[in-house]
């Protein structure tokens, strides 16, 4: 019994794929906010999937971590002008996740990723801007770093919150990146951005493993879309 609990913690279901790809639009029930894209010339599919609140939530995190790094690494925008317009576009993205979220908030484990995400935005913002404000060395040189380990903490809690591995996955991804930007000294912010953005963009473009917690979720969703 020990040995078990150790192999298969009751929060993961192994017996689960931990990314699959979506098969259709429609191998979803209707859900409130649900997005569903059906592209077809004539009897050929060309694309057929959907989008939750949550893969809407980790679309809009993947367009702004790619686009925050990218700039970094290719304009010569003042540091503090970016710390600006990213701090904007942070918590601009932090209250569309609120938004897209507020229907979860009767369920614990989601309320608590989505809590657990708004405080690592915002201490991930506000160490940034102390950094380029106050001229911390230290902040400056790691800021690649320091992002990886906020998403990669904030992947992992979401795992074990969302009893996914995935999600799990995805966070020790991301704080792996922290091996491989010493060794490309002059690309650090690109890489940094490619591993942030395209590891959310994969879990809303994929269907990831999950618990209990997302089968609550959906009948939550499935008793607000009779009102």
């Amino acid at each position: 019994m020990t040995w078990k609990i150790f192999i298969e913690p009751e929060w993961f279901n192994l017996s689960s794929p931990l990314l699959r790809r979506k098969r259709s639009a429609f191998e979803i029930e209707d859900l409130p906010g649900l997005w569903r894209v059906h592209w077809q010339l004539g009897d050929k599919t060309l694309l057929s999937t959907f989008y939750t609140r949550i893969d809407q939530a980790c679309l809009v995190w993947g367009v702004i971590s790619m686009l925050i790094f990218s700039i970094a690494q290719f304009t010569v925008i003042d540091w503090q002008l970016q710390a600006i317009l990213w701090t904007g576009l942070t918590i601009l993205g932090t209250i569309v996740m609120v938004s897209l979220s507020h229907h979860w908030r009767s369920i614990k484990p989601l309320n608590d990723v989505i809590n657990a995400w708004v405080f690592l935005m915002l201490f991930g913002v506000g160490l940034t801007d102390l950094g380029v404000f106050l001229g911390w060395g230290q902040i400056l040189v790691n800021l690649c770093q320091l992002w990886l380990i906020v998403d990669g903490v904030g992947y992992l809690y979401t795992g074990v919150r969302m009893r996914s591995r995935a999600f799990a996955f995805i966070g020790l991804l991301n704080l792996a990146g922290l091996a491989i930007l010493p060794q490309i000294p002059d690309w650090q912010f690109l890489a940094t951005g490619l591993i942030t953005g395209i590891s959310t963009l994969l879990m809303a473009e994929l269907q990831w493993d999950s618990g209990d917690v997302c089968a609550h979720l959906a009948e939550l969703q499935a008793e607000e879309s009779k009102f």
